[in-house]
C-alpha cells in the first residue's frame, strides 16, 4: 500500500473511529489492506450517514476539509483512488450530492463532477 494511501485511512480512522472493527475485519476477510473496498464499505456508508443526517456539522466540515486537501494533493494514485471510490459514491444520489456539496471544497467539488463524467452521468 502506498504511504498517502496509508495516510488517508489512518486518517479516516480518526475521523470515524467506530469503523475500526469493520476495518479490521475486512483486511482479515481480505488477506490484506485493499484501499478501494475499505473506503466503500467502510467508511463512506458512515459518511453518507452522516451527509444525510447533517447533524455532525463540525465533523462534516473536518471531513471535507480533508477531503479538499486530499483533492489538492500532488499524489495521483490518492486522488485517483479517492475519485474511484469516494466521489463516485457520492454522486450515486442527487440529493446527497446536493448536500455534500455545501461542505466540499472547490478542487474537491471538480473531481466529483469529473468522476460523475467517467461514469456517463453528466
Amino acid at each position: 500500500m502506498r504511504e498517502k494511501c496509508e495516510e488517508f485511512l489512518k486518517t479516516m480512522l480518526e475521523f470515524l473511529p467506530s469503523t475500526g472493527k469493520e476495518y479490521r475485519k475486512s483486511i482479515e476477510d481480505n488477506g490484506e489492506v485493499l484501499e478501494t473496498v475499505i473506503i466503500e464499505d467502510v467508511f463512506m456508508p458512515e459518511i453518507v450517514k452522516l451527509i444525510s443526517e447533517e447533524r455532525n456539522i463540525r465533523l462534516l466540515v473536518c471531513i471535507f476539509d480533508y477531503f479538499e486537501e486530499v483533492s489538492n494533493s500532488k499524489d495521483t494514485y490518492l486522488i485517483n483512488i479517492f475519485s474511484i471510490t469516494a466521489l463516485e459514491i457520492l454522486g450515486n444520489d442527487r440529493t446527497l450530492l446536493g448536500v455534500a456539496k455545501k461542505y466540499m471544497g472547490p478542487k474537491t467539488m471538480k473531481l466529483q463532477i469529473e468522476a460523475d463524467k467517467v461514469l456517463g452521468r453528466i
